[in-house]
C-alpha cells in the first residue's frame, strides 16, 4: 500500500474502519459467539496443553478442558442462585421496606413539588397502563433476547471445541496469508496476542474472585444484609469497563434500600464499594492486568460504548480484549503503527506543537524528555 499517495492510504484506512464497524453491526449475532469462543479457547490453552503433555488424546483433552470450564461456571451460577433464593425468602420484609421508602419519597415530592399523593398514584397508574399496552412488544423482545442467549450459550462450547481442534489449520491459514519474509512478525503478533489476552482474561477472573471476597466480607462485617449478593453483582458488572461499576453501585443501593428501612446502610455500601474500588484500581488490578493491556481510558470508554451499541453486554465485555488484539497487530506493522500509538496509553511528555522531534514516527516520545521541559510542555 506504500505505492499509494498518503491521502489515499489514510482514506483506505478510514474506509476499512467504517467497513469493520459495519460488519460487526450487521453480523454481531454471528461474530460475538465466535469472538467469545476464541477468547475462551486462549484461556483453556494451558489446560489443554497440560492434558496433551500427559499423553491424553487430543479430542478427550479438549472435552476435559471444556468440562472443567463448564463446572467452574456452573459453580458460580449455583452460588449466585442460592444468594437470590435468600433474597426471595425475605420478600415480605422487602415489601414492607419498599412501602416505607415510598411513603418517605411521596412526602418529599408532596412538600417540594406540590404533587399530592392522589396525583402521584394517578401518574403511576398512567405509566402502568402505558407499560401494559406495550407488554406484547416487551414480551416478544424478551423472548427474542432469551432465544439469543440460549443460542449464544449453546454455540460457544461448540466453537471452542472446533477452534481448539482446528487450531493448527487456522494458524497455517494465517501464515499463508502473508509473505514468507513477514512470518517472524506474524509469529510475534500471534504469540503476543495469546499472552496478553490470556493474561487479561485470567486477570479478570482473579479480579471477580478477590472483589467478591473483599466487598462481600467487608459488607458482612458491617452488618449489611445480602452482602454476598451485592458483592457478586458488583464484581461481575465491574468487568464492563467504567459503565459496569456505575450500574453495580445503583443495584447495590437498590438492594440495600429494599433490605433496610433506614438510609445509613446505603452510605455504608457506597463507601465500602468506593474503598474496594480504590484498592482494585490503584493496587491490585494494575499488578494483575494493568501491566498487560496498555489501552488508554479515552479509547476504552469509546470502545465500550460502541461495543454496547453493536452487541449489547457481550460487546461491552469483549471490547477491550478486541482493542488489545488490534493494538498488537498495529504495533507489529509499519504502515499502521500510528493507530497502535492512538490506542495505547503512552502519553507524550512533550507537546508535538513545540517539539518537532515528537512528531517523528519512530521517535520514542519519552526519550525526548529532558529536565526542565515541563514548563515548555505546559506552555505548548
Amino acid at each position: 500500500m506504500n505505492q499509494f499517495p498518503l491521502t489515499v492510504r489514510r482514506s483506505i484506512e478510514l474506509l476499512g474502519l467504517c467497513l469493520l464497524i459495519g460488519l460487526f453491526t450487521i453480523a454481531s449475532e454471528v461474530i460475538m459467539p465466535l469472538l467469545m469462543a476464541f477468547f475462551v479457547s486462549l484461556v483453556l490453552l494451558p489446560m489443554y496443553r497440560f492434558f496433551r503433555r500427559i499423553k491424553i488424546p487430543e479430542i478427550i483433552a479438549i472435552v476435559l478442558s471444556i468440562l472443567a470450564a463448564s463446572l467452574v461456571i456452573l459453580g458460580i451460577l449455583t452460588f449466585f442462585s442460592f444468594q437470590v433464593a435468600r433474597l426471595v425468602q425475605d420478600f415480605p420484609e422487602l415489601e414492607k421496606n419498599i412501602n416505607q421508602h415510598w411513603k418517605t419519597l411521596s412526602s418529599w415530592i408532596n412538600r417540594n413539588l406540590n404533587m399530592s399523593a392522589d396525583q402521584q398514584i394517578q401518574m403511576l397508574q398512567e405509566q402502568g397502563n402505558k407499560l401494559l399496552s406495550n407488554a406484547g412488544s416487551y414480551l416478544s423482545g424478551a423472548a427474542v433476547s432469551l432465544t439469543g442467549v440460549f443460542i449464544f450459550v449453546g454455540l460457544v462450547p461448540i466453537y471452542v471445541f472446533l477452534i481448539l481442534f482446528y487450531k493448527n489449520l487456522l494458524l497455517r491459514f494465517v501464515f499463508l496469508w502473508f509473505k514468507k519474509e513477514d512470518h517472524p512478525q506474524v509469529e510475534s503478533a500471534l504469540r503476543g496476542t495469546e499472552v496478553i489476552i490470556k493474561s487479561y482474561l485470567i486477570g479478570l477472573m482473579i479480579q471477580v474472585t478477590y472483589m467478591t471476597v473483599l466487598l462481600g466480607g467487608l459488607l458482612m462485617i458491617l452488618g449489611i444484609k445480602h452482602a454476598l449478593l451485592i458483592a457478586i453483582i458488583f464484581a461481575v458488572l465491574n468487568l464492563i469497563p467504567y459503565v459496569g461499576a456505575l450500574i453495580g453501585n445503583i443495584i447495590g443501593v437498590l438492594l440495600t434500600l429494599t433490605s433496610s428501612n433506614e438510609l445509613s446502610p446505603v452510605f455504608t455500601v457506597l463507601i465500602s464499594i468506593a474503598v474496594v474500588q480504590f484498592l482494585d484500581n490503584n493496587i491490585l488490578m494494575p499488578r494483575i492486568v494493568g501491566s498487560k493491556v496498555k489501552i488508554n481510558a479515552l479509547v476504552s470508554i469509546i470502545g465500550v460504548i460502541v461495543g454496547g451499541s453493536i452487541a449489547g453486554i457481550s460487546g461491552m465485555f469483549l471490547s477491550l480484549p478486541l482493542i488489545a488484539i488490534f493494538k498488537i497487530i498495529f504495533d507489529h506493522t509499519t504502515e499502521f503503527r500510528h493507530w497502535g500509538f492512538l490506542l495505547g496509553d503512552e502519553r507524550p511528555g512533550l507537546s508535538p506543537m513545540t517539539n518537532p522531534a515528537v512528531r517523528l514516527r519512530n521517535k520514542h516520545v519519552r526519550k525526548a524528555e529532558e529536565p526542565g521541559t515541563e514548563s515548555k510542555e505546559n506552555g505548548g
